[in-house]
């Protein structure tokens, strides 16, 4: 793993793609070689009618390399650059059969959506949403899954503002998305950040001596996921993201992660106990180009009596079923949740998060 360096952006580094990264509602700028590809929340995704000089491309690919003093050439084909809101990956044009491929991608320092627009956007059920408040209050580990550009990470960062600030939050990144302390003013916040010689398992097992009540990993591809298990089992809590297209499938998911599983049967006991629910986000984009985001699916996992259940509760983004596993209805009385599906507190969050 490289190290990467951050630097600070100016509109004259990015050109062209500055007018369109400074809009608050474009996540993505693409440029494929040819055109320029522009992903909006309100607009959808959609090709951009700007004419992109060749000469435009050389000079915005030789400042990134200058900012991050890395050869980007022939024999060096990709260049991965971050600032501290944008996450920029280009591929040469002797790889890039139809040209020097670029994209950047945003992560600001807020989030974008409040419980007032959520309930007005249909991104869940009322009753789902409290449910989810609830979970945070009991310090439940929660995955949320989805496509690529689905929101998995903007739906985290959301429910990870209704942590009580005296609890410890240490997140895990690569590329920084979460903004964690920035977002949460105050906040006893930890922010590593992985790179050569410190990695995702590293910062895992670090992390454990830094008494944390939270860990975040702002992604779970690879054999980490078992370093984040290892941490939950010892009653740290945490969120995480995850490709996924279906909350059912989400323990092989896990288990396809971990490399020389002797014992596959114990590791997915493990799962079922330590993963407390899944939640999966869907993105869908409507005839006219618009796109919608919402709480597709919704699982708890519970291991009873020697066997692995899943509850649903939330599929093909209606609430199926308000079924609790015992272990999850134990954990929300510990912690004053008498109505699992009503957050006493809704209402000053209501008030505290316009």
């Amino acid at each position: 793993m490289s190290e990467k360096i951050i630097f600070e952006p100016t509109p004259e580094q990015f050109g062209i793609f500055w007018k369109y990264l400074s809009r608050p509602e474009v996540t993505d700028v693409d440029y494929n070689g040819q055109k320029l590809w522009i992903t909006d929340l309100k607009e959808g995704r959609y090709c951009a009618n700007e004419e992109i000089p060749e000469y435009f491309i050389s000079t915005f690919t030789h400042n990134i390399s200058n900012c991050i003093n890395k050869q980007f050439n022939n024999a060096n084909k990709i260049l991965e650059a971050d600032t501290k809101e944008l996450r920029i990956s280009i591929i040469h044009g002797s790889a890039a059969i139809s040209g020097i491929s670029i994209c950047i991608r945003k992560s600001p320092c807020f989030v974008r959506n409040t419980l007032e627009n959520l309930l007005d956007q249909k991104y869940c059920e009322k009753e789902v949403l409290h449910l989810l408040l609830n979970c945070v209050q009991a310090k439940m580990n929660l995955v949320f899954g989805g496509e690529p550009g689905a929101g998995k990470t903007e739906c985290a960062k959301f429910f990870m503002q209704f942590i009580r600030k005296e609890e410890r939050v240490i997140t895990i990144e690569d590329s920084l998305e979460i903004h964690y302390a920035n977002i949460n003013p105050g906040a006893d916040a930890v922010e590593l950040r992985v790179g050569k010689g410190f990695d995702y398992t590293d910062a895992i097992k670090a992390s454990l001596r830094q008494n944390p009540s939270w860990l975040m990993l702002s992604e779970a591809r690879s054999v980490e996921v078992t370093s984040l298990l290892e941490q939950w089992s010892t009653g740290v809590h945490g969120f995480t993201t995850i490709h996924l297209d279906d909350v059912r499938k989400l323990p092989d998911r896990i288990l396809n992660m971990m490399n020389n599983v002797n014992d596959a049967q114990r590791m997915e006991n493990r799962i079922y106990r330590y993963v407390n629910a899944a939640v999966l986000i869907r993105k869908i984009e409507s005839s006219d180009g618009k796109v919608r985001r919402y709480i597709d699916q919704l699982c708890f996992f519970s291991r009873e009596e020697g066997k692995n259940r899943i509850y649903m509760i939330v599929d093909d983004g209606a609430l199926v079923s308000k079924e609790l596993p015992p272990d999850i209805k134990k954990r929300f009385r510990e912690t004053g949740v008498e109505e699992p599906f009503v957050c006493r507190q809704f209402e000053t969050y209501l008030k505290e998060n316009r």
